[in-house]
Parts: C-alpha cells; sequence; structure tokens
C-alpha cells in the first residue's frame, strides 16, 4: 500500500501523472456535434490515440499528457467554431483538423482561407458572392453605409444582402437584424387575405425566411425571433423609430412611393448599416404613383457613404433559362 502510493507521489513529481480537461458544448446539439453513433468523436479518438476520451451529456472530457491534451483543446474548440458557422460537423471538416497544422494554439480550416465566403450557412453550406456584381456588393457595403441593390429577380441581392446582415451579427458587428418590406403585391391588399397579421404578411416576407433558413440553424432563428434579435416586419411599423446598431434589409423597394422611402431612410441610428434591394422593371404601385426606387439614384447618387450596385442579367444565379427570360423582357424586339 505504502509503494504504490509513493509510485503515484513520484510519478506526480516526475510529471508523468495524467491530467485531464473538460470542454463543454453546451448550446450546441450533441447528436450534431458528436455525429451518429459518435463517429466523430471516434475519428477524433483515432488521431488521439494516446489520450482517453469520455463523452456524457454536453461534456467531452479527455484524460492524458500536456501536449496531447493541449493540441485536443484547440482541434475541439475550432470545431465548436465550426458548428457555429455551419450548424453542422461533417467527417471532412474534422479530416481537415488534422490535415492542417496548428500554429500560437490556432487552427484554420481550410475552407476559412476562401476569401470570398460571406457566412456558413446550415448543413455546411457555404454562402459567397458568386457573380462580379454580387462581390461588388460585398465591398460595397465595407466602405458604405448605405448601399441600393437594383436589379432583376434572380440576382441573388436579397440573398447577398441576407448574408451579408448575418455575418454581421456572426461578428458582432451589430447586435441586431431588422428585415422590412412593403406590403404591395400585384394589386392584393391586406384586409382581403386571411388570419391574423403575422399570416397576412408572411407571404410577403417568405423570401427573407427563406434566406434565413439557409444560414442559421431552427433553433438558434426561432430565439433570435423570440428575443428581438432578427425582427421581420412591414415598412409601415418603421415609422417613428430610430433603428441604431442594426444591420436593416429593405425589400422590393420598387413598391415603395417616394415618401416612403424617405421616412425609411431617416430611421437610421448609430452604428447602422442600411441596404435597399428592388427591382424597378416589377413595380406594383397604382399607375398613379411614382416609385420611390426609380428615382432615388437621381435624388441620392451624390452623397457620401451611400452607394449604388446594380445587377443584369449576368448576375442570375437561378436556372439558366431566367438570364434568358429577363433579356427577352429587356429587348422584346430582338426575338422578332
Amino acid at each position: 500500500m505504502y509503494s504504490y502510493a509513493l509510485i503515484i507521489i513520484f510519478d506526480s513529481l516526475m510529471g508523468n501523472m495524467d491530467k485531464d480537461i473538460k470542454i463543454l458544448i453546451d448550446g450546441l446539439n450533441p447528436v450534431d456535434f458528436f455525429g451518429v453513433n459518435h463517429t466523430n468523436i471516434q475519428l477524433i479518438e483515432a488521431e488521439f490515440p494516446q489520450l482517453k476520451i469520455i463523452t456524457r451529456g454536453d461534456e467531452i472530457k479527455a484524460i492524458g499528457d500536456d501536449k496531447s491534451l493541449a493540441d485536443f483543446e484547440i482541434v475541439m474548440q475550432n470545431l465548436k467554431n465550426q458548428y457555429k458557422r455551419k450548424g453542422i460537423i461533417k467527417l471532412s471538416d474534422i479530416k481537415n483538423c488534422f490535415a492542417s497544422d496548428i500554429e500560437d494554439g490556432e487552427l484554420v480550416l481550410e475552407e476559412e482561407h476562401d476569401s470570398e465566403v460571406i457566412v456558413h450557412g446550415r448543413s455546411g453550406r457555404i454562402i459567397k458572392a458568386r457573380t462580379k456584381n454580387q462581390k461588388l456588393l460585398v465591398q460595397g457595403i465595407e466602405k458604405n453605409d448605405v448601399l441600393f441593390a437594383i436589379g432583376p429577380a434572380g440576382t441573388g441581392k436579397t440573398y447577398t444582402a441576407v448574408a451579408l446582415a448575418v455575418r454581421a451579427l456572426k461578428n458582432k458587428e451589430i447586435k441586431r437584424i431588422v428585415l422590412t418590406r412593403p406590403a404591395v403585391e400585384a394589386g392584393e391588399n391586406l384586409g382581403f387575405l386571411p388570419g391574423d397579421l403575422r399570416d397576412k404578411l408572411d407571404p410577403y416576407l417568405q423570401p427573407l425566411y427563406d434566406a434565413l433558413r439557409d444560414m442559421i440553424p431552427q433553433q438558434k432563428l426561432v430565439k433570435y425571433f423570440e428575443d428581438g434579435t432578427i425582427e421581420i416586419a412591414p415598412l409601415a411599423f418603421m415609422r417613428g423609430r430610430t433603428l441604431d446598431n442594426a444591420f436593416v434589409i429593405l425589400d422590393e423597394a420598387q413598391n415603395t412611393t417616394s415618401s416612403q422611402l424617405k421616412m425609411f431612410l431617416t430611421r437610421m441610428g448609430r452604428d447602422a448599416k442600411f441596404i435597399i434591394t428592388g427591382d424597378i422593371t416589377q413595380i406594383d404601385l397604382p399607375k398613379n404613383q411614382k416609385s420611390g426606387l426609380a428615382e432615388a439614384h437621381s435624388i441620392l447618387s451624390n452623397i457620401k457613404g451611400l452607394k449604388f450596385i446594380f445587377l443584369d442579367s449576368n448576375d442570375v444565379v437561378r436556372h439558366r433559362i431566367v438570364t434568358k427570360i429577363i433579356n427577352a423582357y429587356s429587348n422584346p424586339n430582338s426575338n422578332k
């Protein structure tokens, strides 16, 4: 008994005593993080054969020598960061970790070297600017506080704008995202639609919901809606407000009047970014009302810190026939 105790003390003094660390993954889904049937953990165990790794609930415990524990902790922290960005951990992500070098306590995954990635969406989706003018949108919002993105349907202007807002939120550049659009669609009136206000508005706001679902895990998205981190509202609800520390997107701005667009732009508060998107070829306002977006360029183009980006058929990211349809409507005589 005494000799056993002396061996433990001797090993401890010589630095041979195994140590342990605990890593919490609280707030993350253990099944997604550990993998089905712990496949992710099994791959990590294979890369750290000198460690004993134990998972219990939302906790990972590793037992072993100092150097292995330090490397293990770096890998796990980077995987946690990867999960928070992408909403999932794939075997390829783990393999990338071990294919990379760990330097100064940081490990940068291969995908992060792509400077064009705006944000990592759900299920590993990489969201990036894919056309020349979409790239101008990304560059434009970095240098300006107000950005107009004008172009036909399918050019990715709304999707790119939402991605930029989500990136700003994840980077803690702003505290909330506000998405709005006028409730004007092809002559329909909200009062004639069934349901409460939320039911009436949902069809108008669906493109914004779709973009958010691509970029933010469902559970976190629900939480953001509940605590007001992300707000979606009709343009009429913007009157009288001051939007500080917010990334605000006005979608379908071609359906705003001049006074409505002026009202929206003057809601801008401190540390805010505004993106206004629209398609001046699809105006649904009554014929006696002029689109505020259509006249905005002539009124606002000389303001410093405000920029206009015009997208065209070359930026279409939908089915290739959409490009042909847009060109046909732009030049109706070309097919005759």
